[in-house]
């Protein structure tokens, strides 16, 4: 097979998830309806969020900056499939793959991240709520993310780079929806080796770290939960973290899900449906988990809108 250098490719070939043309228009009408309700909700909750004060605080923060973060995860794999589907054409060029790459590797690194951090600021108004002010003040909220946002940005351009160096077979059709770093590499004809052992040693530290994060938080809320007398003052906490663990069950267990699926089905494609869950269902369902499972959302929302409600009515009675 004929190797060229990454600077004489044109273009790998999006293979999507399906070959079968009758089910393309029932495939984009689907993921286009998908990406409108992802984007909406979580506009919403930010908007909600932006303008209740008694919203204005370190948890809704953190839930906002995720709601920005599932937008621009999305957006980076959904629009490209759309275009392709549209204009019945699958290639993309490789400086775009490449950023596609780099793109869903900062975004899904990110939300992990930031999971970690709403988890550790659930423990410390639970289990050490007299500091909770001082230790979860707006400068050290701030702070957390932007740690997140460098965190993923050197996770996802140390992957990026590391592509840099691989040279390509002829053959670079991906059989997925976008590009995906494992499809990606199955591609090179030059030696992988450096390239897996860094998903491994990386994901590792940058996934690993941020989930165990998660699990000692939760360690230490469940236990100072058992430990109050009140069953009342242990159902506003459950419900307090209700939706966040809705949340976390869901990301891990569909990335879970999708590297058992990988290891053990053969076919490409089966592949790729399954990371439909991890990289758009998710991203579309957090709006409705945060909600429908919180009533300070439920209010938020509701006095939103009442205001888009009233505003439409001043424009049409003007008209």
């Amino acid at each position: 097979m004929e190797l060229i250098n990454q600077t004489d490719i044109l273009e790998f070939l999006l293979l999507g998830l399906t070959d079968n043309a009758e089910l393309q228009p029932l495939i984009f009408s689907l993921f286009l309806s998908m990406y409108l309700i992802t984007v909406l909700g979580n506009l919403l909750i930010i908007l909600a969020i932006s303008s209740d004060p008694h919203l204005h605080t370190p948890m809704y923060f953190f839930l906002s900056t995720l709601s920005f973060n599932d937008i621009c995860f999305i957006t980076a794999t959904v629009p490209q499939m759309l275009v392709n589907i549209h204009t019945q054409d699958q290639s993309i060029t490789y400086m775009k793959c490449l950023c596609q790459v780099c793109s869903v590797l900062l975004f899904g690194s990110l939300e992990n991240c930031l999971l970690a951090v709403m988890a550790c600021d659930r423990y410390v108004a639970i289990c050490h709520p007299l500091k909770y002010p001082v230790i979860m003040n707006p400068h050290f909220c701030v702070l957390l993310v932007l740690i997140s946002l460098l965190m993923s940005t050197a996770y996802a351009l140390l992957h990026t780079l590391m592509v840099f160096r691989l040279s390509f077979c002829t053959h670079l059709e991906v059989p997925h929806f976008f590009c995906e770093l494992a499809q990606i590499l199955k591609l090179a004809c030059s030696d992988t080796l450096a390239n897996n052992l860094l998903i491994y040693t990386a994901s590792s530290v940058f996934a690993g770290v941020p989930f165990c994060g998660i699990i000692v938080s939760y360690v230490h809320i469940v236990s100072s939960v058992l430990r109050m007398p009140s069953s009342r003052g242990k159902y506003r906490v459950f419900s307090t973290c209700g939706s966040h663990l809705c949340v976390v069950s869901l990301f891990y267990g569909t990335g879970f899900g999708v590297y058992i699926s990988s290891a053990f089905v053969e076919s490409r494609r089966k592949n790729a449906v399954a990371s439909v869950m991890y990289s758009v269902v998710t991203q579309m369902l957090n709006p409705f988990i945060y909600s429908l499972r919180n009533r300070d959302m439920k209010e938020a929302f509701r006095k939103v809108s009442n205001w888009m409600a009233l505003d439409l009515g001043v424009k049409s009675g003007l008209k």
